[in-house]
């Protein structure tokens, strides 16, 4: 890249400025849980999506209503079960079930025990056992605490988020546990423990895949069929759709442009007509900026992701640091001439590509 080029860049629209790839609105007016999202389909963008627990305080932030209010999550009774790890952005490819697991051998059993031999078993959620919380704000040899109080899974999930981040989630964190795992099981008769996969029939209003979801335990959940945030503990409780409540709505801070141009082209248009190419800077974003590059009609989408040869690095033209990264292994030290795009399809990794190619790309609005 030009020097010049690379100026241009850091004194636009995006330096010093985080952006929200969505916004939410408390709507205080009460309707059943379909008109709420036709209301919100109309006027924004939908029922609200929530993503983590930084979402959950944005909800909390954005009144100070004392109501339950809907959130775009419901239940598809008879639907299939997937499954889905508590902790955010950890994707749920890959098991290592036990002989004949999972099997459903106690009715619907849709919460997971790690056993001695280090295989999963499916169980019913209610059961109490131990369990393992990560913390992302440790050191590696400090992420992972055993806590030996038996909980069921939802309260063994909820003091996770409550005390570190979150149940111990996804085959690289279980693996960097197994010294914690071993030494817990030379000293208890019962080898089990809860890790963070889970099962359900819940979906999202606007067609997300976010795995967050936040309860408070309720053995009656599955009978109701839409979600709320509950007004004293801000953890969710299921109701009749047919219940008038207000609502939570969110808005779109991003677009897709389904046009081709060269990544300059593409920086430039963004900063034309929105505000500027999008930047990811955590796993929730990416989530978020995926579901729009499964509708591009190109294979790659833009981001706005540059390497400057002048200083030998990669970095978001929104001046955030590249610390989250999501590459397919392609970036180098040696990229000049290349910028960032995302895979439509398959993981949506990030890939590196001559600026001079043409694909769609990914506009933020603030």
């Amino acid at each position: 890249m030009q020097w010049s080029l690379f100026l241009l860049i850091l004194m636009g629209q995006g330096s010093f400025f985080t952006c929200q790839l969505y916004e939410y609105h408390f709507i205080n007016e009460k309707k059943n849980w379909t008109d709420a999202q036709r209301y919100c389909r109309d006027k924004l963008t939908d029922l609200a999506t929530v993503y983590d627990m930084e979402d959950m305080e944005r909800l909390r932030a954005s009144t100070e209503n004392e109501d339950e209010a809907w959130i775009g999550l419901y239940n598809i009774r008879g639907g299939n079960r997937t499954w889905h790890w508590s902790l955010p952005g950890v994707e749920s490819n890959a098991y290592r079930w036990g002989i004949h697991e999972p099997n459903d051998s106690g009715g619907n059993e849709d919460c997971v025990m790690l056993k001695t031999e280090n295989t999963w078993a499916d169980v019913s959620c209610h059961r109490k056992f131990a369990f393992i919380c990560y913390d992302d704000t440790q050191l590696h040899n400090d992420k992972y605490y055993l806590i030996n109080i038996k909980m069921n899974w939802t309260e063994a999930q909820n003091y996770c988020r409550e005390h570190h981040t979150d149940l111990i989630s996804g085959l690289s964190q279980l693996e960097e546990a197994q010294g914690v795992i071993n030494n817990y099981f030379q000293t208890v008769e019962e080898k089990r423990l809860w890790i963070g996969l889970f099962r359900d029939t819940w979906r999202w209003s606007n067609g997300s895949t976010s795995s967050f979801r936040n309860w408070k335990y309720s053995k009656n959940k599955q009978s109701k069929t839409c979600a709320t945030v509950l007004k004293e503990s801000k953890q969710w409780g299921s109701y009749d759709c047919t219940s008038k409540k207000p609502f939570f709505c969110y808005e779109d801070k991003v677009i897709l442009i389904k046009q081709n141009k060269t990544w300059e082209e593409a920086l430039n248009y963004c900063r034309e007509n929105h505000y500027d190419l999008v930047s990811i800077i955590n796993p929730v974003e990416q989530i978020y900026v995926q579901e729009k590059a499964k509708e591009a009609n190109s294979p790659y989408v833009w981001l706005g992701l540059r390497y400057t040869c002048t200083l030998g690095f990669w970095f978001w033209i929104s001046d955030e640091v590249v610390d989250y990264k999501n590459w397919n292994g392609t970036e180098t030290t040696n990229s000049c001439g290349h910028a960032g795009a995302m895979d439509r399809e398959g993981k949506h990794k990030w890939f590196k590509k001559p600026d001079q190619e043409k694909f769609n790309l990914i506009c933020s609005m603030c």
